[in-house]
């Protein structure tokens, strides 16, 4: 893939690979729903799920970011109304949340018996609040994510996940919406209205 995808690889790619190798210990034929599965996370994990041998459930607001998660592997793509219900039929094993709000909870009452529910981030701008016997319940855990730090002091570690992502069949990066610099500022109210799909790349002019 060329410089600009390049750009946007480690952080959305290497994301995905600790959340869903390291901290949700994923197994092959495990059923992963992904929140957010427009954006450049989600559509990372989408792509590393499915190169980890899961079965993926794609959840989005629009329907060209459900589009956009098919054609990066998922199996199925869906809105967010009854996204508990979906979940619970889908028989959820991982949630991947880098989304937040009231879609954290609907995400841990959709899991199996013990679901893992993966905190990334929380592009709503709502920080949920979980209820504590749903954790209970079905021995579920919710764990977080927060591959940024974990490099830090995992230099090694790092470069070796990074490799290996770029060595597994599958995975290729979205080419990304370019913007010039000068558009910084309007490039960060789409993304917090969530308006983007995939990731925006700033490009300082000659």
């Amino acid at each position: 893939f060329d410089v600009l995808a390049a750009a946007t690889f480690p952080q959305s790619y290497c994301t995905a690979m600790y959340a869903l190798k390291e901290r949700g210990r994923l197994l092959p034929g495990e059923r992963v729903l992904v929140l957010g599965a427009g954006g450049g996370v989600g559509l990372a994990m989408v792509q590393v799920a499915k190169a980890l041998g899961a079965v993926v459930l794609a959840a989005a607001s629009t329907g060209d970011k459900r589009e956009r998660a098919e054609r990066a592997g998922a199996d199925e793509a869906i809105g967010y109304d009854g996204l508990k219900d979906a979940a619970r039929a889908w028989g959820v094993d991982v949630a991947v949340d880098p989304v937040g709000g009231e879609l954290s909870e609907q995400a841990l009452r959709g899991l199996r018996e013990g679901g893992r529910l993966l905190v990334v981030g929380f592009a709503s701008g709502v920080i949920a609040r979980l209820p504590a016997n749903q954790v209970l319940l079905r021995n579920r855990a919710v764990v977080g994510v927060d591959w940024g730090a974990w490099s830090m002091g995992h230099a090694m570690e790092n470069r070796a996940m990074l490799e290996g992502l770029l060595a597994m069949p599958g995975i290729v990066p979205a080419a990304p919406e370019v913007r010039p610099l000068a558009e910084a500022g309007r490039a960060m109210d789409d993304l917090l209205e969530r308006r983007v799909t995939g990731k925006i790349v700033l490009v300082p002019s000659s």
